[in-house]
């Protein structure tokens, strides 16, 4: 039988988990733990973003070479990098720096959010947080990696267009591109939180699985605006490429809670309770 964490007061004596009484601090208290939690998260990120000052050269010349390779750029097209400001090369480092030491420190960011919130969750969604915790890294991880796939395509066709004005050059803000490549991949590891967003909300009972299948059709016209908001160009090929394995994974999701659910009803059946 699934059992909840059992809670102690002062005096040693049991209390529910899910009592929000069993939680209780004083206005004080809770502001001086937020204090706390938000002075760590910005340390965290100040590291962070200084060791990214450091890898932001070295990523933002892997990410030229994506914009280089011969599959993308013809050879006939004549294309440069080119700073249209003395101070762009400065603001755009930083901005890489700032993005590296935001990726390194969002773990312990988002740890130091959920310990925060903890407390006022019940035993259900305590476990639910848990459980969505690494799923959501590896899918984050899962959507960058989607992401970086179709980052040549995606290059192969804006390119493409500039081709059909014949003696045409490129000159390219390495801020501009650069920019739009982290975005597209941090767009894609957001938008591959879906399922584990459904799952979760099965999960907690606030939604069921036969309701999201019912409105599927509500849920893709969703997913086409939010894959529209998300990638940074907005064209029809990026949107194409994201709302397509978002469709798919929203129904996966669905798929994952309708199994939670019946091993929910099977643990109530015989007695047993989250």
């Amino acid at each position: 039988m699934a059992r909840a964490e059992q809670a102690y007061d002062d005096e040693g004596k049991p209390v529910n988990p899910d009592d929000p009484e069993a939680h209780k601090v004083t206005l004080i208290e809770h502001f001086e733990e937020l204090r706390g939690r938000i002075m760590r998260s910005l340390l965290f990120l100040s590291a962070g973003w200084a060791g990214g000052w450091f890898l932001a050269l070295p990523v933002y010349a892997h990410l030229k070479t994506i914009l280089f390779d011969p599959s993308v750029i013809p050879a006939a097209l004549d294309i440069k990098l080119v700073f249209g400001n003395f101070a762009d090369a400065f603001f755009l480092r930083l901005k890489l720096s700032f993005i590296i030491g935001l990726i390194l420190s969002g773990p312990l960011i988002i740890y130091e959010l959920t310990g925060f919130i903890r407390p006022a969750l019940k035993h259900v969604e305590r476990k639910a947080v848990r459980a969505v915790a690494p799923i959501s890294a590896i899918l984050f991880i899962i959507g960058i990696g989607f992401g970086y796939m179709i980052l040549k395509p995606a290059f192969r066709w804006f390119v493409g267009f500039v081709e059909d004005f014949e003696g045409a050059s490129l000159f390219q803000q390495p801020g501009a591109f650069a920019i739009f490549i982290v975005k597209m991949l941090f767009a894609f590891g957001l938008g591959f939180q879906l399922p584990i967003a459904v799952w979760f909300l099965a999960k907690i009972e606030l939604l069921s699985s036969e309701t999201l299948l019912r409105n599927w059709r509500f849920a893709v016209v969703g997913i086409i605006a939010l894959s529209a908001f998300l990638t940074p160009s907005g064209d029809f090929f990026s949107l194409a490429m994201m709302s397509t394995p978002l469709t798919v994974l929203y129904f996966a999701g669905i798929a994952a809670a309708r199994v939670t659910e019946r091993r929910r009803e099977k643990r109530r059946d015989a007695g047993e309770f989250d």
